[in-house]
């Protein structure tokens, strides 16, 4: 007997991204919608397009450019909104429109004011409006995990009859358990008499920590596609981790007995990349793609390991693609050795970014006695993850030490609101209570913007005692906040980046809010 595939819906572009801070610009989207059809993501889920011109100019460009998986966008149930999602999918060589509307007493009654049968008529409706437009059309059940079990049956047959092919079971507030879930898509499969015509999805938030748990439940009980998140990021404390699901089904093959096409050597690069962009940190333990997940310290596990590797680890590096080994690049290195080491990592640049990444990588090794691969990868996305920069940092001198008042003098320049206003050169100093307050003190004085630093962190992010350090933090400004990520072997100017970004970050959102 043939297994029956998972299909992977990745919603990290739309879910993922509505975790604070987490916002991605264009390029940084299609960066990682690129490595998601890479890792063999079945579907990605590109966006809301309705919610913002960025969002909508987001999943257009991106069902343009990514053929390998069925592009969809999210819509509420109405007209309008799948008017719009359809001419942001269109493009795709592969579209979906995804609709969901909630079908819980405490949502239909609290949240949208209307009744059963209103909720009903909508649910058909909409969805045969969207089944004009596009032949794959899912619906999503919104807090199905709270609804009574016959009204849901009930719109989930009629949402079927009307042209959905995919019935999405949402956990949406993770309020379930995974023996209750899983019985929740069994009873669906045993009472809707047409669920034969369309593939049963489960979309299990992580509030109660059983996103995951839940989703392998309504696996064990007849689902067939997984809606989740690399790192398991998204609202609150976020989804189902597609990291966790995907080794659960490699490692337990005959428990399971599903097939699936995620190339799991592709999580750990892929894991990296939406860390890095979004800001948000993998915690150490984190299965599968933290630090310490294939990390031993216990001397009877060390001997355990070095004897046979499965007495205790269940899963070898190599299938989630963690590096073995660290590729030794220096400042006496040529250009084919560092375009090949790019090449090998799974990055595919034009010749002028390696060109330009090759004179950054040269900067560094002068620094550095040894350039390893978390070196490169950080040039990479430094590179290609910044967007149109309204300042830039072109000086930064900071003095600290013991009987020394902290001080910091930085030159930035400015670039016109439109051509008929020239570039400008600003140079301040402030002193602070550290080098980096003071640099960010210097900083505020010349940009003029009322913007307030609420997280910090620095950490190494590659190997030796000249390491190359990481600075992420999030800024607010007028309401909104912004993630800064910046790298450096000096951990001033790291932190400067930093600053820097979340800055020009948050101007470019002002003024395009204003239309400037």
């Amino acid at each position: 007997m043939e297994k029956d595939t998972i299909v992977f819906f990745d919603t990290t572009l739309r879910d993922g991204e509505q975790s604070p801070g987490a916002s991605m610009n264009l390029k940084e989207k299609l960066l990682v919608a690129n490595q998601l059809a890479a890792l063999g993501v079945n579907v990605i889920e590109a966006g809301f397009p309705i919610s913002s011109q960025g969002d909508f100019e987001a999943v257009k460009i991106i069902s343009q450019q990514v053929k390998t998986s069925s592009i969809a966008g999210l819509c509420r149930a109405s007209e309008k909104d799948v008017t719009t999602c359809w001419n942001a999918v269109k493009y795709a060589k592969k579209p979906r429109i995804h609709i969901f509307l909630a079908t819980s007493d405490l949502h239909i009654e609290k949240k949208l004011q209307k009744t059963r049968t209103q909720i009903l008529d909508m649910a058909v409706k909409v969805i045969k409006y969207g089944k004009s437009l596009c032949k794959d059309v899912e619906f999503s059940a919104e807090d199905a995990g709270r609804s009574n079990m016959d009204f849901l049956c009930k719109v989930v047959e009629a949402v079927i009859d009307a042209g959905a092919t995919t019935i999405n079971i949402p956990d949406t507030v993770g309020y379930t358990t995974p023996i209750e879930f899983g019985k929740k898509i069994a009873e669906i499969r045993r009472r809707v008499p047409n669920i034969n015509k369309a593939t049963i999805s489960v979309h299990c938030h992580n509030d109660l920590g059983l996103a995951v748990a839940n989703s392998l439940s309504a696996i064990e009980n007849g689902a067939r596609q997984i809606e989740c998140t690399i790192n398991g990021i998204g609202e609150r404390a976020g989804n189902a981790s597609l990291e966790e699901i995907a080794m659960t089904l490699k490692v337990r093959p005959n428990y399971y007995n599903v097939k699936h096409s995620i190339k799991t050597n592709e999580l750990y690069n892929t894991s990296k990349l939406v860390s890095r962009l979004t800001g948000i940190l993998v915690q150490v333990n984190k299965a599968i793609v933290g630090a310490n997940a294939f990390a031993h310290e216990s001397g009877i596990h060390q001997d355990g390991v070095l004897k046979a590797r499965e007495t205790y680890e269940i899963m070898s590096p190599a299938d989630v693609g963690v590096p073995e080994s660290l590729l030794v690049l220096g400042k006496h290195s040529g250009r084919h050795a560092f375009f090949k080491r790019i090449k090998d990592l799974g990055y595919k640049l034009d010749e002028k970014t390696l060109e330009h990444l090759f004179e950054k990588f040269k900067i560094l090794a002068d620094k550095k006695k040894t350039v390893f691969d978390d070196d490169i990868i950080a040039l990479i996305e430094e590179d290609t993850s910044s967007g149109k920069e309204a300042f830039i940092l072109n000086y930064l001198s900071a003095t600290s030490g013991t009987g020394t008042i902290p001080t910091a003098t930085v030159k930035i320049s400015k670039s016109g609101a439109n051509k008929k206003v020239k570039t400008v050169t600003l140079q301040g100093a402030a002193c602070g209570s550290g080098p980096v307050d003071a640099t960010y003190k210097a900083i505020d004085k010349i940009i003029n913007m009322d913007i307030k630093l609420t997280d910090f962190s620095l950490r190494s992010i590659s190997s030796g005692e000249d390491a190359l350090g990481e600075v992420v933090l999030k800024a607010e400004y007028k309401g909104m906040v912004y993630s800064g990520k910046g790298t450096s072997t000096d951990i001033i100017e790291a932190s400067a980046k930093a600053y820097m970004q979340a800055i020009n970050k948050a101007k470019l959102f002002y003024d395009n809010k204003k239309g400037k």
